[in-house]
């Protein structure tokens, strides 16, 4: 018998789950002047990138994509300046889901927006960040930690980490503490090229996630690059791998979990809320130590 949706939030309670975000938690969020959505999707960003005009069909097939192109012709400073200026200057309300993980305070979440949303959960918490970085020299690694006190952020080595501390893993990056992302193509190439080798998390993340099971929020397996993302991510799950809330999954994303053993239980992230209606959890003791 499948888990219910009480059976899913009691197990991301208990940190037996780690919830894993894409752009579906970040729905209903607006600009807090304007009233503008937030473009999260992939569709809706290309158009926000562009100044709400359409690119050609085969640019508008995945933000990386139209990203690179943005990159090619107006340099990769156009590119992280948009990201700068919708993430980083611009004040938004705040996503139901990440008022509920502010309350549980899992001590690893993995979310894949560029936002500050998660971060903001934390901010009177210390914690570790993690963070995406490519194509850039000095470094073996393909990512940036920062340990955060409570009032500010520094950066890291990873032999320095406290692993007692929440981990929060951006692949994608966010504009603080200082602007990462992984955006383009060529980010994605060399991002994917590390984490595939090794080089892309931490050696204290890669033992905790051995035998984990995650929580798959907010995102469609519909799109290659979000699915080798995540595959690299969370590499030696447990059995099942987790658990995807999909409203109406397509075939191609029913055949895609069944090999990564991911099962899918059709309910999106309101219907999460909607069945706990508790926003007065409180987080266990779980750490990420080893």
């Amino acid at each position: 018998m499948p888990p219910t949706l009480d059976d899913l939030a009691a197990a991301v309670r208990r940190a037996d789950l780690i919830p894993y975000l894409g752009p579906g938690v970040l729905a209903g969020v607006v600009d807090t002047a304007t009233g503008e959505p937030m473009p999260v999707q992939s569709d809706d960003m290309i158009l926000a990138m562009n100044n709400g005009r359409p690119m050609s069909k085969r640019l508008m097939w995945e933000f990386p994509r139209a990203a690179m192109e943005v990159e090619l012709k107006r340099g990769r400073s156009a590119l992280h300046r948009f990201l700068d200026q919708l993430y980083g200057q611009r004040t938004w309300t705040r996503a139901p889901l990440h008022d509920w993980l502010a309350a549980l305070a899992p001590p690893y979440v993995i979310d894949i927006n560029r936002d500050t949303q998660l971060q903001d959960s934390y901010a009177e918490r210390p914690h570790t960040l993690i963070r995406g970085i490519a194509r850039i020299g000095g470094t073996d690694y393909r990512f940036r930690l920062d340990a955060y006190d409570g009032e500010s952020y520094r950066e890291v080595e990873q032999d320095a980490v406290d692993t007692r501390l929440p981990v929060l893993f951006k692949p994608m990056g966010s504009p603080r503490p200082n602007a990462t992302y992984i955006a383009s193509d060529a980010d994605f190439v060399d991002y994917l090229t590390e984490l595939m080798g090794g080089f892309g998390i931490p050696k204290f993340l890669k033992d905790y996630r051995i035998g984990r099971q995650y929580l798959f929020l907010g995102l469609r397996f519909t799109r290659d690059t979000e699915r080798m993302v995540m595959s690299d991510i969370i590499y030696a799950a447990g059995e099942p791998a987790g658990y995807a809330l999909i409203p109406e999954p397509t075939d191609k994303e029913r055949r895609f979990c069944e090999t990564k053993r991911i099962e899918i239980i059709e309910s999106d992230v309101a219907d999460l809320l909607a069945a706990t209606g508790d926003a007065d959890l409180l987080p266990d003791a779980a750490t990420i130590g080893c």
